[in-house]
């Protein structure tokens, strides 16, 4: 079982920053993949889009969209991963996940922490 735990939204006008942060409960060194999704206002879970993600090979992709202006990072020593989101735009406003995948015995498990709302206007 792994528990994450986001923070760092809130509200911000275009063109303005914030950096998100999540907190795992394991050891993140050990996790199979960490990614960033996002669920836009009125779109349902199944819906959400993968931001930004650290592959099981710790390279990292991005949606097209937020190429250049978020960057996706990790602290192993903290258990945490970060995402960094410069040059926001009302686009951008959704409620962010972090999400993590574990390996086991070819069994791949995700989890999902609860959520951070971003909130982007003028």
């Amino acid at each position: 079982q792994v528990q994450l735990m986001e923070s760092g939204g809130g509200e911000v006008q275009p063109g303005g920053s914030l950096r998100l942060s999540c907190t795992s409960s394991k050891n993140i060194g050990h996790l199979y993949s960490m990614a960033w999704y996002r669920q836009a206002p009125g779109k349902e879970r199944a819906e959400r889009e993968l931001v930004a993600v650290f592959t099981s090979d710790s390279g990292t992709d991005y949606l097209d969209s937020v190429k250049d202006r978020f960057t996706i990072s990790r602290d192993i020593a903290k258990n945490s991963l970060y995402l960094q989101m410069n040059s926001l735009k009302p686009e951008d406003a959704a409620v962010y996940y972090c999400q993590a995948t574990t390996r086991r015995y070819g069994q791949l498990t995700e989890y999902w922490g609860q959520g951070t709302q971003v909130t982007v206007s003028a």
